[in-house]
């Protein structure tokens, strides 16, 4: 009897390992989704569906781009933590996963418990932005007004407890300048206050101000980065505008369920790195004003949780508190 059961639990076992293996070796047999958690149009959902048409090639299986808005990407991320730890559901999370733990706000999810990291795609700086029809010219004459009128000027952020919100946050201390917070539920609106002067100045991605740019509806002072954008070379960083140490990248990363198969996990990241090196995929994700990384998932396991950390002091110094 005894030398049956341990037939059995051997013909069980080699099932169970074949099964496996053969399901590591169709991966992926239909298509996956993409949770972007942000609208469509802006600088995550562009960068999102470029990975999406590339990453889909080099895989084998299309993209489905889910567009799931809300909380400053909380919806979306929750949803990605609840789907099945099958692969085949992905999410391309950013820095506000970093910022959401480190506001402590109570979420159904959080980003070290119950995501598996896979690659650090990419790094976006952000620009300040100014109102042309204001007279500031450069990052000094914009600090010396606010100094001279404190409160009077202002700022616009996509909500509080955002990125946006944080690094203007961060200027604010940085520069020693008390200028007042708007908040609004997305940039759109607050472009639209931007480039009429009601809005004095917001701190956000390059790909978000292009356009405004370019009608010279909008003015850049500065950009967040150790380095030159290469899309506007012309602009300096904020060291070089004349404040040293404000130096700040969003990055992108994608995650899946924190269940997912370490076979999985290794097998998107080793695409998503070939993809990177090729060039291709980098010139793309440049042409988005993204710095393009790669990487072992372990990378950006622990960015996201140095980035919390850093987050913590700003919101603590700032006092900023969730909605």
């Amino acid at each position: 009897m005894r030398s049956r059961l341990i037939n059995l639990l051997a013909v069980a076992l080699l099932v169970a390992c074949t099964g496996h293996a053969a399901y590591g070796q169709g991966y992926p047999g239909h298509p996956m989704h993409l949770i972007i958690p942000f609208p469509t149009g802006g600088a995550t959902d562009i960068l999102g569906r470029v990975l999406a048409q590339k990453l889909g090639a080099e895989l084998g299986q299309p993209f489905v781009i889910d567009n799931i808005p809300g909380s400053g990407g909380s919806l979306g991320a929750g949803n990605a933590a609840r789907a099945a730890a099958d692969g085949y559901t992905l999410l391309l999370g950013t820095s506000s996963l970093s910022v959401a733990r480190a506001l402590g706000a109570p979420l159904p999810y959080d980003v070290v418990r119950d995501f598996a990291p896979i690659i650090h795609l990419a790094d976006a700086p952000r620009v300040l932005a100014v109102s042309a029809a204001l007279p500031y010219r450069s990052m000094t004459e914009l600090i010396a007004a606010a100094r001279q009128r404190p409160g009077v000027l202002n700022y616009a952020s996509s909500g509080i407890g955002t990125i946006p919100h944080l690094s203007a946050e961060e200027f604010k201390l940085l520069a020693r300048v008390d200028i007042t917070h708007v908040p609004y539920k997305g940039t759109t609106q607050a472009f639209a206050d931007l480039v009429t002067g009601q809005i004095a100045m917001l701190l956000d991605s390059v790909v978000s101000v292009q356009a405004s740019v370019r009608s010279g509806k909008v003015r850049i002072l500065a950009v967040s980065s150790a380095q030159r954008s290469a899309l506007m070379p012309d602009v300096p960083t904020f060291a070089e505008a004349g404040l040293p140490g404000f130096i700040e990248n969003s990055y992108f990363g994608l995650f899946a369920p924190i269940a997912t198969s370490a076979a999985i996990i290794e097998q998107i990241n080793a695409a998503a790195n070939r993809l990177l090196k090729r060039g291709e995929l980098s010139e793309q994700l440049s042409r988005t004003g993204a710095v393009p990384v790669g990487g072992t998932p372990q990378a950006l396991g622990l960015l996201v949780v140095q980035e919390a950390t850093r987050w913590s002091g700003v919101i603590k110094a700032a006092g900023v508190t969730p909605e």
